[in-house]
């Protein structure tokens, strides 16, 4: 009995010693030979753990899970400005456009000027049509001579008077001469021709010693007329209507009502007298053959000047005032005036021109009791001509200067 129970217990130990060996067996089969590149397998027949960071890729989570889903089943997420472009805005929308759908306001197109001389005489500039440079869209002006045409702004040339008012004088020097709001100054004073300027303007802010002034209207006197050229004063400033007011002895010059360019109106009581659109509104050349031309153009305080210099332009007036360019043709040596005197031969410019706001002072020399007297205390107007007096400065016209600048109304300093 007992051989029987130690056979059949060895018996069982056998079949038990096959079964681990054939497990054994088969689990080897499916793992394949360990790989080389791997660390040696963990216990608890976990998977092999890739290298930190290695070429298989980051380190797999514990237990053999997978790479857990983010939440709500939603896929990975592309990284900020990757190769897909950058993260879409929120519910689908697209990138947002400018307010109103407006985008950056397109760059005036600049006015177009050409020369209107005799092909004979100047065949190069004849008819040549030229775009205003980007400083003055819309108020150059053709300058052609001889030699050269070119495209130029008035308020560059010898002889303006624009903004708060800044003066080119005949030597080519540019200056201030601020005065005083509504009052009114001598701009030049010859013998046979005088201009006023009356001057409009605000208040300067605190700690300035000074208004902020600007020419509203220019009288010119001349062989017994006066002749009037303003700015009208407008609360809302509009480029298509017309601001300028121009009357001779008293009378209201009309232009042509279709306010073409070119338009032109020419005097029956006085032939040598003529005023041309340069603009459809706001725009003249007004011309004296023989004496002097000034261009006109009639201009508001915008809303972005008064913000920047604290103008304190108001709603009820956008101070319309005036830019001038001057040309003259027949001036004395004796001519006297805030920039009459810079066209005399014996003028010396005692301003600092290195300075950022050169500015004449003498208000009191220039002041006129009204816009149509010539009574400033350096007036010439009506004087008569001594025999020793200096020739006219009308062989002057078309010179060139050493300063570079030609054209009527330049001096050429000895």
């Amino acid at each position: 009995m007992a051989r029987r129970l130690g056979f059949v217990l060895a018996l069982a130990a056998v079949v038990l010693l096959a079964a681990a060996a054939t497990t054994t067996a088969q689990s080897d089969k499916g793992k394949g030979p360990p790989k080389a590149e791997g660390p040696k397998n963990p216990p608890n027949g976990e998977g092999p753990k890739s290298p930190p960071n290695g070429p298989e890729g980051p380190k797999s989570p514990p237990n053999g899970e997978g790479p857990k889903s983010p939440p709500n089943g939603e896929g990975p997420k592309s990284p900020p400005n990757g190769p897909e472009g950058p993260k879409s805005p929120p519910n689908g929308e697209g990138p947002k456009s400018p307010p109103n759908g407006e985008g950056p306001k397109p760059k005036p197109k600049p006015k177009q000027v050409k020369c209107n001389v005799n092909r004979k005489e100047n065949p190069y500039c004849f008819n040549k049509k030229m775009d205003c440079p980007d400083d003055c869209p819309e108020t150059c002006f053709a300058s052609c001579t001889e030699y050269d045409c070119k495209a130029v702004c008035a308020c560059d040339q010898p002889g303006a008077a624009c903004g708060d008012p800044r003066f080119i004088g005949g030597d080519g020097n540019a200056f201030y001469f601020h005065g005083r709001k509504d009052a009114d100054f001598c701009v030049v004073s010859d013998h046979d021709l005088h201009i006023n300027a009356h001057f409009i303007g605000k208040s300067g802010h605190s700690g300035m010693s000074r208004d902020f002034t600007w020419i509203q209207a220019i009288a010119v006197l001349f062989e017994g007329h006066h002749l009037y050229v303003g700015a009208r004063k407008t609360g809302t400033w509009d480029d298509a209507v017309e601001h300028l007011e121009i009357t001779l002895d008293g009378e209201p010059v009309h232009l042509p009502a279709d306010q073409v360019d070119a338009a032109k109106w020419t005097s029956s009581r006085v032939p040598a007298l003529s005023v041309t659109r340069t603009k459809a509104a706001n725009g003249v050349l007004v011309a004296l053959d023989g004496k002097f031309s000034v261009r006109v153009n009639a201009v508001p305080i915008t809303e972005e000047d008064s913000r920047v210099h604290r103008y304190g332009v108001t709603s009820d007036d956008c101070l319309a005032h005036l830019e001038l360019a001057f040309k003259f043709d027949a001036l004395t040596d004796d001519v006297h005036g805030v920039v009459g005197q810079t066209y005399r031969s014996d003028y010396v410019n005692k301003l600092d021109v290195r300075a950022s706001m050169p500015t004449m002072g003498g208000d009191a020399s220039f002041t006129a009791s009204s816009l149509f007297k010539a009574d400033c205390a350096v007036a010439r107007f009506g004087t008569i001509r001594s025999n020793n007096e200096a020739s006219v400065m009308s062989e002057l016209a078309g010179i060139t200067c050493a300063s570079g600048m030609d054209g009527q109304g330049v001096v050429c300093k000895k």
